[in-house]
């Protein structure tokens, strides 16, 4: 299950973005996916 958030209005969706014919109140088909903001941290041998 995956967070996605209409490109136009910003309204957030949850579930799977491959639902055929997926379209936001507003008329768009466009989303961006919800990513977390986690911070990575990389240290070097």
């Amino acid at each position: 299950m995956s967070r996605f958030r209409c490109a136009v209005c910003g309204k957030i969706y949850e579930g799977e973005i491959n639902t055929p014919n997926l379209s936001c109140e507003c008329g768009s088909t466009i989303f961006y996916k919800e990513r977390p903001n986690v911070k990575r941290v990389f240290t070097s041998d």
